[in-house]
């Protein structure tokens, strides 16, 4: 490691040590702690508000010690380093016990802020990158639409210039977070008469504004993180519109590719811990399964698609390192991720039969349910399987593009499209 990168270790190795207790890492034995295994929150109101005013808190401590943007410019209170050093403190983090702050980061800080930056106007980068980077202020992505679905070029709600700013009308959904956002970055159709890609503009919507109505939506798993938001008239400056008129595409993309290198980049997220050889055979021989042969073939499989998924991981890290961006590590690392998750879960139903959906009280069995329920979400959100592949296929095998994708007719002329 070069000498730059150990000292600033050293530096995080010490604000950690001041500031947060060592984790412990005790060995795991089948029986004891916390068996539940969830991807998703369930949480109490009350204990969410407390682990949001912990995770703001953290984030702050973070910022005023050069720790909460470490990538970030110096005249937004970052450090002005490179990926490499984010993903060093992030890995020496993870050895210490400190607040969860994935509701700040995993969409405001790691897709929202980085495309302000890169598209937003001068007072808006002033008065939020800041605040947000702070954990001040917590963002949202409004993106996806009922009508849409995966095809985000087709969304509908509408932005019409008004008194030297816009207007914005329409509906989001699976807004992730919304409920304790206080901005969101909406794409909004502007140019009912381009091609649909064309014809789009991003802005920034302050979230407490009139007309921006806010709904849970109850989740199979039990819990509520994603919304649908209603925008009804919602008055929208001039100055909080993300780069041009109709070019709000390649803002989307520049928020869209952070995104995948945010999901990809997780691994197993919250679910990391379970997923080790010595749970899920524990798991087998608690049930009397460890001696199924098929069984055991298939632990084998998901757990060298695992471990695979994190040497592409750290094959990316070396990359950055080495001062090149990524390849197509990130798009592919956010495909397996989601089909490690999906195929851990229906490997232990198969396990533990009628006990993952009737809870018998037995330890280690029922607390799975929550990640099985979770899974269809885990193929959608990031980007879908579809979307990913097609992806992959067009932009780096060179295969032709899906055929029937309508580029360059007026998005008005489109079935569905807004008249």
């Amino acid at each position: 490691m070069p000498e730059d990168l150990r000292e600033f270790a050293r530096q995080a190795r010490e604000f950690l040590d001041t500031r947060a207790a060592r984790a412990e890492r005790s060995q795991f034995r089948w029986g004891e702690g916390d068996d539940r295994v969830a991807y998703f929150s369930a949480d109490p109101p009350d204990v969410e508000e407390e682990k949001l005013r912990a995770a703001r808190d953290w984030q702050r401590t973070r910022y005023e010690n050069g720790f909460g943007w470490i990538t970030g410019p110096p005249e937004y209170g970052g450090r002005g380093l490179t990926p490499v050093h984010d993903l060093i403190y992030d890995s020496i983090e993870a050895e210490y016990d400190v607040p969860d702050t994935g509701t700040l980061s995993v969409v405001g800080l790691g897709m929202i802020g980085p495309t302000i930056l890169a598209h937003g106007q001068q007072p808006v980068k002033d008065r939020y990158l800041p605040a947000m980077y702070r954990g001040d202020v917590i963002a949202c992505q409004l993106f996806s639409e009922p009508e849409a679905g995966s095809d985000l070029a087709s969304l509908q709600t509408r932005a019409v210039p008004a008194d030297g700013g816009w207007v914005l009308d329409g509906q989001k959904v699976w807004t992730s977070v919304a409920q304790h956002s206080q901005i969101g970055m909406a794409l909004c159709r502007t140019g009912p008469d381009a091609p649909k890609h064309k014809g789009i503009t991003a802005f920034l919507v302050d979230m407490t504004a009139p007309g921006v109505d806010v709904r849970p939506l109850r989740q199979m798993t039990g819990g509520s993180d994603f919304n649908e938001v209603f925008l009804t008239g919602v008055r929208v400056p001039d100055d909080h519109r993300l780069g041009e008129v109709n070019a709000g595409w390649r803002v989307a993309l520049t928020t869209l590719m952070n995104e995948r290198a945010t999901v990809g980049s997780e691994g197993a997220g919250p679910v990391a811990g379970a997923l080790t050889p010595e749970r899920l055979s524990a798991l087998m021989r608690a049930t009397w399964t460890w001696d199924d042969r098929a069984l055991r073939r298939d632990l084998s499989e998901l757990l060298a698609d695992i471990m695979a998924t994190g040497q592409l991981n750290a094959r990316a890290f070396r990359r950055m390192q080495a001062g090149a961006a990524p390849g197509p590590e990130m798009s592919v690392a956010k495909l397996m991720y989601a089909q490690n998750l999906t195929r851990a879960a229906h490997f232990v139903s198969r396990v533990l039969g009628p006990r993952i959906i009737a809870d018998t009280g037995e330890w280690g069995t029922y607390a799975w349910s929550e990640l099985l329920l979770a899974t269809p979400a885990l193929r959608i959100l990031g980007g879908t399987e579809e979307i990913m592949k097609n992806i992959l296929a067009e932009r780096v095998l060179g295969l032709p593009k899906e055929p029937g994708i309508d580029t360059t007719s007026p998005f008005r002329t489109l079935p569905g499209g807004t008249s």
